[in-house]
């Protein structure tokens, strides 16, 4: 069972690695300064955006605002 696992294992890694070399080796037109720009952009925020996340769910676990409620 683990033999079969590590071969689709393998083969998934081999199928992955066989797709990005063919995605990072397309003829054509280089990125514009514009498209650099934008990805950029959409990378910074997305990091913000996976910080501020981050931020709080350790905030709201400190303040024990994700414990079950207990009524008196």
């Amino acid at each position: 069972m683990r033999m079969l696992l590590l071969v689709l294992l393998t083969g998934i890694l081999v199928a992955v690695g066989y797709f990005a070399y063919s995605a990072m080796t397309v003829e054509g037109e280089p990125i514009p300064t514009q498209g650099y720009v934008a990805l950029a952009l959409g990378a910074g925020f997305s990091v913000i955006v996976g910080v501020g996340l981050m931020v709080l769910l350790f905030f709201s676990s400190r303040r024990g605002y994700d414990e079950p409620p207990h009524f008196k």
